[in-house]
């Protein structure tokens, strides 16, 4: 007889902030994406500030008696937290999970897609690319990878037709959003657009706003873009194909 395999459970781990705003946002974009795979379990985790912790779910899941998860970090780069708080979280879940963590979710041209989606929902149209400079706002990091991947995402993004692109960082790094914008304008960009490169809304989203203050267009974060939802599902597909232990289980 040949059973069925169980699909892993898909825990997203997200950063968790003080503002209401990041945890609503993410249940969105979770929300999402169960309705993009109705037959997927999908849990939310935070790292902190909002609950349920990562740890709880993981504890959750084990006492329910699931084996396998994916763990996906909600998060744009591969920095510190991709880097060691996350597997340090992942190293304390109980023994009987098997739990592959996933890949970040940046970058992907996916990414790109829905920052000109947000983009285009905020005034701008696909005929205006040529003369709009576009801050690529994000926020921030002391990883020196990190802050490579955001140069190379601006100069790809700046190739798909737009008269100029520039990263810019809401902290740890320079220069930051309002200085970005000054710079297209310098360079004669008739039309200058900030693009969060964040997920959801929080203390650093509202530094990026707040530099944008000379700007033309602002967009909105990505949150739950269509585009968001098919890269957490891109990802956990990556990351569940060749489960550990799953013949001999």
């Amino acid at each position: 007889m040949f059973h069925k395999a169980v699909r892993p459970v898909l825990v997203v781990i997200a950063h968790g902030s003080r503002d209401p705003r990041h945890a609503a946002t993410v249940h969105a974009l979770v929300r999402r994406v169960r309705s993009l795979r109705p037959g997927l379990r999908v849990e939310t985790g935070f790292l902190d500030f909002s609950l349920p912790s990562v740890q709880g779910v993981l504890e959750s899941l084990a006492a329910e008696g699931v084996r396998d998860v994916v763990a996906l970090p909600l998060l744009l780069t591969r920095a510190f937290h991709a880097k060691a708080d996350i597997p340090a979280v992942l190293r304390e879940a109980p023994s009987r999970l098997r739990i592959r963590q996933a890949d970040v979710l940046g970058p992907s041209p996916l990414l790109l897609s829905a920052l000109e989606r947000r983009l285009y929902e905020a005034g701008l149209t696909p005929a205006d690319k040529s003369s709009t400079g576009v801050v690529l706002a994000s926020a921030g990091s002391s990883d020196p990878e990190a802050i490579a991947v955001i140069a190379d995402i601006a100069r790809e993004w700046w190739h798909t037709g737009w008269c100029a692109v520039r990263p810019a960082f809401a902290s740890a790094s320079l220069p930051r959003t309002e200085d970005a914008v000054r710079e297209l304008r310098a360079l004669g960009c008739s039309t200058v657009a900030v693009a969060p490169y964040v997920l959801a809304p929080g203390f650093l989203p509202d530094r990026i706003a707040r530099g944008a203050a000379g700007a033309d267009v602002l967009a909105d974060v990505l949150g739950p873009a269509p585009e968001v939802a098919r890269l957490l599902l891109d990802r956990y597909d990556k990351a569940r194909t060749p489960l550990p232990a799953a013949l001999g289980a």
